[in-house]
């Protein structure tokens, strides 16, 4: 073959190449915002990654995904929903609810997908549960409807506790009905409530110093700054020998005396899920609110005995699992 004709022909092949590329569709980019932290949300983000590749998604290979995280700040989240519309994403992952309602203030065309508690219906994020009828669905954690329940173990764990304590935090959403949720259940159940509110970590230095005392228990709300400061919250709650309920397991795993709530990892798993029907085509407003498949009831005994806490057979004998 003669030296042109062979040049020739790698230029032509170049150009099939670029062409054949410039026809393939481009990746879709997946928006994920979490207002949280990278590290304390590693094992969710995993359970969430691990339903997107169940139904065929995988990070890099035919989705890139753009994380964002809030830590904690939910004054960041308005500002971290445009920075995600800039990257002009296929679908939006958001959670907590907070993050939904930004997200849905700032766009009605780009599909939102989330994770919260609340009643995503009075927040205006959506139309109803069963057919969101907007470019939001999600996954709702029943964060306010479990309380009166976490009440109800409290007291079993600390009959004589006169006051319980409500750890929340003022700056979320979830925060007025859980409030609400826990007035009620104390009016039933003849126990006063002490919120404790703290959006920073001093804050809760500071409400674990000088009200602890006047409390016999307490209550930690679901929300993504709580959970990044967990091992602080164990170590004061542990400090000042409180015995407390914490929204999900992982507070127990790390120490934590008893949690009641839906399992994280399930929730993000069924939240990627969710999102790959997005990505396939689906329209959110036909795709109903998925609520929790499962609740679980998990009791660190170790974390018991060093409170001086005899756990009553009624909770143990419920129990999804007991930590020795």
């Amino acid at each position: 073959m003669k030296r042109r004709t062979f040049i020739a022909g790698l230029g032509s092949a170049a150009a099939w190449a670029a062409a054949a590329r410039a026809q393939q569709p481009a990746m879709p980019v997946l928006g994920f915002l979490n207002g949280g932290t990278a590290s304390s949300d590693a094992d969710r983000v995993a359970a969430f990654n691990k339903g997107l590749q169940e139904a065929g998604f995988v990070q890099g290979r035919n989705v890139l995904i753009e994380y964002r995280w809030a830590d904690g700040h939910f004054d960041r989240l308005q500002g971290l929903v445009i920075d995600l519309i800039g990257r002009r994403p296929t679908a939006m992952v958001v959670t907590p609810l907070s993050a939904a309602i930004a997200a849905r203030a700032a766009t009605t065309t780009i599909p939102i997908v989330f994770l919260g508690g609340g009643d995503a219906v009075s927040f205006g994020v959506v139309d109803s549960l069963n057919r969101p009828g907007s470019n939001v669905t999600g996954v709702n954690t029943l964060l306010a409807a479990l309380v009166p329940k976490r009440v109800q173990m409290l007291r079993a764990l600390a009959p004589a506790a006169a006051r319980i304590a409500v750890l929340v935090n003022p700056d979320a959403r979830i925060t007025a009905p859980i409030s609400a949720a826990a007035t009620e259940a104390s009016a039933m159940l003849a126990v006063q409530i002490d919120f404790w509110k703290a959006r920073a970590e001093a804050e809760l230095d500071l409400a674990f110093a000088t009200r602890a005392h006047l409390a016999g228990a307490l209550l930690v709300a679901s929300d993504p700054f709580f959970t990044s400061r967990r091992d602080q919250i164990i170590s004061l709650a542990e400090r000042h020998s409180m015995p407390t309920i914490y929204p999900y397991s992982e507070y127990v795993v790390a120490g934590g005396l008893i949690s009641y709530g839906p399992n994280q990892s399930d929730m993000f798993h069924q939240l990627g899920l969710l999102t790959s029907r997005i990505l396939k085509g689906e329209k959110p407003g036909d795709l109903p609110v998925q609520q929790p498949t499962k609740l679980e009831l998990v009791i660190n005994l170790k974390t018991a005995k060093a409170l001086g806490l005899t756990i009553p057979e009624t909770l143990l004998a419920t129990a999804d699992e007991v930590i020795q």
